[in-house]
């Protein structure tokens, strides 16, 4: 029988997952803060496609961005490009991280889309945000964790798609 997840287990997974990957994957601790990211701005955006109706968006400062890839890369300067991987993948990895965590406590199997990037902010059609966590790094650049839900009908984000 699968079992339903409260919100506040999943803002503890999502901000546990978030906090571990970005640390191991590019050397930056992220804190949760108030704070908003700037103007400057890179999304990268999943969908699960099997198992949950839901999205996840990381919008971020590209200067943040840029900085976690060249500690990644091990790389003075990184190119629109490299950056633009970089951020496919480790959200890739991050994503990965959170559908493993989901599974241990719902056990549904959940599968999303490739992650998808995109220069400023983007917000998913069909999609309204359900919860958001904000993160700052030392240098007070920001992130923004969404969460979304489908618009509208019953709460009910599990899928019987297999």
């Amino acid at each position: 029988m699968n079992t339903a997840m409260s919100k506040e287990e999943l803002e503890k997974i999502l901000d546990q997952a978030v906090q571990d990957v970005t640390e191991c994957t590019a050397g930056v601790r992220l804190h949760q803060e108030n704070q908003s990211p700037g103007e400057d701005l890179c999304t990268v955006q999943i969908t699960f496609d099997r198992g949950f109706r839901t999205s996840l968006t990381l919008c971020a400062d590209r200067e943040l961005l840029y900085r976690m890839a060249s500690i990644s890369f091990h790389e003075e300067s990184v190119s629109p490009e490299d950056l633009e991987e970089f951020s496919k993948e480790y959200f890739n990895v991050l994503c990965g991280r959170i559908a493993a965590a989901m599974f241990k406590a719902t056990q549904v199997p959940a599968h999303f889309a490739p992650p998808v990037f995109y220069h400023g902010r983007y917000e998913p059609e069909g999609q309204e945000i359900q919860f958001m966590l904000t993160y700052s790094d030392e240098y007070s650049k920001g992130a923004q964790f969404i969460h979304h839900v489908p618009c509208s009908g019953p709460n009910e984000n599990i899928s019987d798609e297999d």
